[in-house]
This record gives C-alpha cells, sequence and structure tokens, in this order.
C-alpha cells in the first residue's frame, strides 16, 4: 500500500484532525511517514481563518512543484477549512492539487485516494454533516512526545461572528458521547500521557443528550469534572471559551479539581462594545469583566489570555483606545493578536466595509503588540520567587543542559535539567524571566 505524509497548518483541532485522518488511513493499509521525499501522498490540512494563512498553502503548493517534478508519482490533497471554503476552485487553479477533503468528509479519504491513483482524475468530498464527530476513531499521535494529548470533544461552530468563516468551514455544532471522550482520556493515561486539552469552538456550549430514556444532558462543567476524576495525576486543559457562555459552574469545578489547569483562553476581540455588536459577538465590555472578575474570585492564581482583533469594519481610534483600556484591566498573561482580515462569504463582506486601511491596521496592531509586551513582561516578573509545579516536557532549544515544561497556568519554565525527565512532575522555582519565558531551579 502507498505511504502518505501529513502536513499541518492552523489550529489546535486541525493537529487533532490529522491524527483522525492518519488513523483511518492506517486501517486502510497506507503508511504514515515522516519523510516527504518518500512518499505517494502529501495530504495537507489547511486554516482558512485569515487571508495569509490561504496564501501560505498557495505558496506551499508551488513549493511541492519541484518535489513532484523528481517524484512523478507524488500526488497531493487539500483537507480542512481551507477545502471547504474553496472546494473545486483549488483544483482548477491549482494544477498539482489531485484531491480535496472537508473536515466532516474524512471518512472518504480511503476511496479519494484509490480513485485517483486508479484513474488519474480528480476528486472531491466537501459535503458538511449535522453528526459526524469521528467519535469511534482512535487517533494516531503525529509527532507525540508522549506526554501531552489533544482530544477533540465536539465539532463546528454556530455563533456566526461576523468575521469568521468557521461556520461555514465546519458545519454545526455537535458534541461527542462523553463515555467516549472519557474512555479516550482514560487510554492516553494508561498509556502514559500526563496531560490532556479538550478542544471545541467553544467547549463552553458542549452538551451532550443521550438517546436513552431519563438520562439529564451532559454540559461542559459535567464533562469537565468527569474527565479530572480519571486520576489526580493527569492534567486537564481545554479549548477555547466563548465569554458568553462562561458559567460559574464551570470555574467551581475548575477550582474544586487541582489537576485541572488554572488558565482559561477568553477571547475578548475589542474593547469596544460598538465592536462587539457589529461583530455579533452576543456580549459587551461590562459582561466580559464580569466574567474576568468571577474567573480572579474563584481561581486568583488563574492566567487569563485572549484573542484580539485590530482594526475592525469601521472601528475608530477611539474605539482602539478602548481595546488597550481593556488590556490595561485584564493584564492577559498571553495574546493572539491580528489585523483584521476579510473573509469571503462572512457576513462582514456581505454588509460590512474594509474601510480601515492597512497601514492604519498596523500601526493599531503594533500598539497592542507593545502594550501586551509589556504586561506580560510585569507579569512574569511576579512570578520570580515562587515555587510551581511543573510537568516536564523535553529539552529547551538553547541547550541541551536544560529542559522546560509548563505549570498550571501554562507558562514556560526552563531550568538546568538535572536529573529530571520528560514527564515527571516536578518542583520549580522561579530565578528570572522574559515577557515570553520565566527561568527557575529544580527544587528538592
Amino acid at each position: 500500500m502507498p505511504n502518505i505524509y501529513i502536513e499541518t497548518y492552523g489550529c489546535q483541532m486541525n493537529f487533532a484532525d490529522s491524527e483522525i485522518v492518519a488513523s483511518l488511513l492506517q486501517k486502510e493499509g497506507y503508511t504514515v511517514v515522516d519523510d516527504i521525499e518518500n512518499t505517494d501522498y502529501i495530504l495537507i490540512n489547511t486554516c482558512a481563518i485569515r487571508d495569509n494563512a490561504e496564501q501560505r498553502i498557495r505558496k506551499r503548493l508551488h513549493e511541492l512543484r519541484a518535489l513532484q517534478q523528481r517524484h512523478r508519482q507524488v500526488r497531493i490533497g487539500i483537507l480542512g477549512c481551507m477545502a471547504e471554503r474553496l472546494q473545486s476552485q483549488l483544483m482548477v487553479e491549482e494544477e498539482n492539487v489531485s484531491f480535496v477533503a472537508g473536515p466532516d468528509a474524512y471518512r472518504q479519504l480511503p476511496d479519494l485516494l484509490a480513485r485517483v491513483r486508479q484513474s488519474g482524475t480528480k476528486a472531491a468530498a466537501t459535503e458538511l454533516s449535522t453528526t459526524e464527530t469521528y467519535a469511534d476513531i482512535e487517533p494516531v499521535r503525529l509527532g507525540s512526545n508522549g506526554i501531552s494529548a489533544y482530544i477533540s470533544i465536539m465539532r463546528g461552530c454556530q455563533n456566526y461572528c461576523a468575521y469568521c468563516v468557521v461556520p461555514y468551514t465546519r458545519g454545526r455544532e455537535r458534541s461527542r458521547d462523553p463515555q467516549t471522550i472519557v474512555a479516550e482520556a482514560r487510554s492516553l493515561f494508561d498509556q502514559g500521557y500526563k496531560e490532556v486539552t479538550l478542544l471545541g469552538q467553544n467547549v463552553n456550549s458542549y452538551r451532550f443528550q443521550s438517546p436513552a430514556e431519563g438520562l439529564p444532558p451532559v454540559d461542559f462543567p459535567e464533562l469537565m469534572h468527569r474527565v479530572a476524576s480519571i486520576s489526580p495525576l493527569l492534567r486537564v486543559r481545554f479549548a477555547t471559551s466563548h465569554p458568553k457562555d462562561l458559567s460559574d459552574r464551570l470555574l467551581e469545578v475548575m477550582a474544586a479539581h487541582s489537576n485541572i489547569c488554572k488558565c482559561i483562553h477568553l477571547p475578548v476581540q475589542s474593547g469596544s462594545d460598538r465592536m462587539l455588536k457589529l461583530m455579533n459577538r452576543h456580549y459587551d465590555s461590562a459582561w466580559y469583566l464580569d466574567r474576568i472578575a468571577a474567573i480572579r474570585r474563584y481561581m486568583p492564581d488563574c492566567s487569563i489570555t485572549t484573542d484580539v482583533i485590530a482594526g475592525f469594519c469601521s472601528e475608530t481610534e477611539e474605539e482602539h483606545q478602548m481595546t488597550l483600556d481593556m488590556f490595561r484591566k485584564v493584564r492577559y498573561d498571553y495574546a493572539y493578536m491580528f489585523k483584521f482580515s476579510m473573509r469571503p462569504d462572512t457576513y462582514a463582506a456581505k454588509h460590512l466595509q474594509d474601510d480601515i486601511p492597512d497601514a492604519e491596521k498596523t500601526r493599531r496592531l503594533e500598539e497592542i503588540i507593545a502594550l501586551q509586551g509589556q504586561i506580560a513582561l510585569e507579569n512574569n516578573r511576579k512570578e520570580v520567587g515562587k515555587t510551581f509545579e511543573v510537568l516536564v516536557e523535553g529539552e529547551s532549544h538553547r541547550s541541551k543542559e536544560q529542559l522546560f515544561g509548563r505549570n498550571s497556568q501554562n507558562k514556560v519554565i526552563v531550568f538546568d535539567r538535572q536529573d529530571a525527565r520528560p514527564g515527571q512532575y516536578i518542583q520549580v522555582k522561579v530565578t528570572d524571566c522574559t515577557a515570553a519565558t520565566l527561568k527557575g531551579e529544580i527544587v528538592r
């Protein structure tokens, strides 16, 4: 049977999807290889959240033409959100693309690959589903460190934020049976994994109703409780939360379990109420700050991270300043910061004008980045002198004599290795820091 090589771009959900793809194809006899020069199929799992993400894939396809000239049997397939959004357009415009498959069509991949190999014609499968969760598929942990793993608990999104293509590329929300999620987490722990991250476009809206009569629905706080109860030695993380759905009950569950990591990613997107309404975010700044206050109340040591968009349609300078003020009030530990990129088929593309000049978007973004860098450094300086439990993950990129790991707050700590090993829990005292990293020493 042929070999396959998988490249993944974009979010954690895409990496989890690639592990599902690998599992499906391995069951059909395909071999997943790490050497792109020794493969029959190159599968590129793509992101469509911003235009530069798609342009990166276009550039990568151009680069792969040289490889196809050397190995003429190699065929390329595009998977994921970009495949769903562009579909047949991709196969027309990119001559070296042989097949495309959307996020809900991965079960059809064995058939697609066989058709391409046997007939030499191009093939596509991009139908969205209202039921597909891949709950029965045991993922192949690609490039795994054997310590941390992702578990997809739900698929799709129906928030329809004005700027976002996800509802159009991944379909509507549907949640996995909690028994399959707990079983996957328990299996990972039995294999030696020490940390799982539960994934969804909006994990707070997870809700599974069993078809059996008399059973109550399982929501996200209950699911978190069940996974965390597997073992106190299994760390549990999750991403991503939507501010409109972040409940006090989830915060209570997090506070009650020491192995649920004290870190919440809570995208704000803007500090302006008008912008939030235009973005169709379903909350205002007062609601958002109330949720921040609730997090601090239940877990004073919880780190908070966010997403933000600079230069959304019609954003004024005053509204940009409101976003900066939000950063000063919340004091995020980390932020994913982007300038607005108009995406086709979204509400913004159909009804709003992308009227902020690119140079102005860049200026506003740079101001946000500078402020966040200052806040992150100040936050990290407050950690100097504290001791944290750290899950060791591997060698530092700068020195083989040092290891790195993360604490419950998801902050990276680098320290001299001594006799520590990846997969261990150790105590590390912070001695220094940068805006991005804590530095420490092992405490005996």
